[in-house]
């Protein structure tokens, strides 16, 4: 059984999120379950994040980088201010998140995985059970807790990701807007890129061209808003589609509750939209739609793993929700 900890008044933890975007929305449920446990948490994780979740209520932000030793010194930093800060919970599973804690002094739970239980004060067995990620990461933020001396096993799972978007996220995805000439709820939004690949294999759609052209045809506005390091992909695989101004996380998971209908790859824009609750279809076609698909009963989900949905299918089943 797992050493138990019990603080009377419990001081704000660490909790290290994972690197890529996709995740660290799904880890939202489990930062609802600290809050409504009575926790405060410093939120350590990549600089991007911080524009993502400034909506939501945390003790402080840390940013984490490649590099340990600039890791451990920010969080060494972090403690000399708040000495009662000794708790920590990792998301992620590598060996580098749980020895940077470690070497910050910081008491963490974490999965017992990659040869780190030696470094972690309370270690788990990952789940046999196959679940969805953020099941996963619920599930390991109920064991610390548990760990901790805190009873919020009763909490249920939400089947909706909540992501608050600030008043400056709203105005900044109207003013993008605005200077395309584009009105909120009058057009699609579609994401055509995603980056890396899913075991050497490519997770875009390859028919966003077909797709938009066909939706242009009927009249229906279509837009995209790319980070400015994938515009030029975006505009090969898509190139009659109107570009709108790059905006950071927020503002752009603002811009998709603007849209009327949004078609994207199962990539970090898929989760975005999940947790804007945005309405959306959500592509497949190298990846699994049971472990890693948007945690949103707004989305609708298209194809499977080892087949593309045809631009036909996508069609139809696009046309059919914006005419509800």
């Amino acid at each position: 059984m797992p050493e138990k900890d019990t603080p009377t008044r419990p001081a704000p933890i660490f909790i290290r999120l994972p690197n890529w975007i996709g995740d660290v929305c799904m880890c939202l449920p489990a930062l609802e379950l600290l809050d409504k446990a009575g926790f405060s948490y410093v939120i350590c994780a990549r600089g991007w994040t911080k524009s993502l979740l400034t909506g939501l209520k945390t003790a402080g932000f840390i940013e984490m980088t490649d590099s340990i030793k600039e890791n451990v010194r920010a969080l060494r930093h972090w403690r000399r201010a708040h000495p009662t800060h000794t708790l920590g919970l990792l998301m992620p599973d590598s060996l580098s998140s749980a020895l940077t804690f470690r070497l910050a002094g910081i008491q963490s739970a974490g999965w017992r995985d990659d040869g780190r239980s030696l470094l972690l004060k309370w270690a788990y067995s990952k789940p046999t059970e196959s679940m969805h990620a953020v099941q996963a990461w619920f599930e390991l933020t109920q064991r610390a807790l548990h760990s901790w001396g805190v009873q919020a096993l009763h909490i249920p799972l939400s089947p909706h990701l909540h992501l608050p978007i600030t008043n400056e996220h709203k105005q900044a995805a109207a003013a993008s807007l605005r200077e395309a000439g584009f009105k909120a709820g009058e057009f699609v939004l579609i994401a055509p890129t995603a980056t890396g690949q899913h075991r050497g294999l490519k997770k875009v759609w390859p028919h966003f061209d077909a797709f938009a052209r066909v939706l242009q045809n009927n009249r229906v506005k279509v837009a995209m808003c790319p980070p400015e390091t994938e515009q030029a992909a975006a505009n090969r695989a898509a190139p009659t589609v109107d570009l709108l101004r790059p905006l950071d996380l927020g503002g752009f998971c603002a811009l998709t509750r603007m849209a009327k209908l949004v078609i994207c790859n199962d990539s970090g824009v898929a989760h975005l939209c999940a947790a804007a609750g945005a309405k959306q279809v959500t592509l497949f076609g190298v990846t699994d739609m049971a472990r890693t698909g948007p945690w949103s009963p707004e989305s609708c989900n298209m194809g499977q793993n080892g087949r593309w949905p045809t631009a036909g299918e996508v069609v139809t089943r696009a046309q059919q929700l914006l005419s509800v």
